[in-house]
């Protein structure tokens, strides 16, 4: 689904995603690839998190060790 436009909260640039849209998870994530390829600036988390699946097991990627501020947009609807 296309999003109108996401805004870096730190430059105020503006970058144009696709995401989906209530997946229903407890947390929104983005990719590292994004992250590096737009340029977002990142902080370490001081302590890294474990992504659970649906059935609570260990998810297989890598943990949540860092996070970025972003205000993705969709119509009226700002996250």
């Amino acid at each position: 689904m296309d999003i109108s436009g996401s805004k870096k909260i730190d430059t105020h640039e503006e970058v144009s995603v696709k995401a989906l849209l209530d997946s229903g998870a407890m947390g929104l994530f983005v990719n590292k690839k994004f992250v590096k390829k737009w340029g977002f600036k990142k902080e370490k988390l001081a302590r890294p998190i474990q992504i659970k699946n649906i059935n609570k097991t260990d998810n297989s990627g890598e943990m949540v060790t860092h996070e970025i501020e972003c205000n993705l947009y969709y119509k009226r609807h700002v996250e």
